[in-house]
């Protein structure tokens, strides 16, 4: 039988138990993550530890295990959820006519702001930590990183000054704020309300050439 090269040995031999305990660890951080905001899904508010640990079926001590504080899991989750927001919200349409890129645009956001908007509400309470606010600060340039992709030709043909002022005007019309209002206070269904959005970005933008 010919020798085993160390390399072949080192991949057949069995993971490590400390590699396991890890994935274990990482899985329950996980868990805890999907289960603090499914709470907050349930009802805009802070939940307890608790309340988490029930939701997530663990100890509250595996969640101060993972997280120091309550407040070291909402920055954890505000990671994810831009992780995963950024994985879901890939551009489409770019170069595709107005109103189809208008449509697009409106449409992945909306799906953006249904889905993050209790977590929004709580990382953009008064007092919270300066790592949340930069998270705020975060979500909300790159809502108009991807406007000024959506409608660069429009965009194009305006002064400096005009075109920053129509992207705090895009920027403003398509925030979680302005989803929040919509939804809950206006009580739009969510294709009424990618109406609202879609009629008023058609309205705001210039006619490029």
């Amino acid at each position: 039988m010919s020798p085993v090269r160390s390399g072949t040995a080192e991949r057949l031999r069995p993971p490590r138990p400390a590699d396991g305990r890890r994935q274990r660890s990482e899985r329950t951080r996980l868990t805890i993550i999907e289960a603090y905001l499914t709470l907050l899904r349930r009802d805009p508010k802070m939940p307890t530890a608790s309340q988490i640990a029930g939701q997530a079926r663990c100890s509250t001590r595996s969640i101060f295990e993972r997280f120091s504080d309550l407040n070291a899991l909402s920055l954890a989750t505000a990671d994810y959820a831009i992780t995963q927001g950024q994985a879901e919200a890939v551009a489409r349409d770019v170069d595709s006519d107005r109103p189809t890129r208008i449509r697009s645009h409106v449409e992945i956001r909306a799906v953006a702001c249904e889905k993050w908007l209790p977590l929004w509400r709580v990382i953009t309470m008064p007092g919270q930590l300066p790592e949340l606010q930069q998270r705020v600060v975060m979500v909300r340039r790159a809502n108009i990183a991807r406007l000024e992709l959506m409608y660069a030709p429009e965009l194009a043909i305006l002064p400096d000054v005009a075109r920053r002022e129509l992207l705090i005007g895009l920027a403003t019309l398509t925030s979680f704020e302005s989803w929040d209002q919509m939804r809950h206070w206006h009580n739009l269904s969510i294709a009424d309300a990618q109406d609202v959005w879609r009629l008023a970005i058609d309205r705001l933008l210039p006619l490029a050439p």
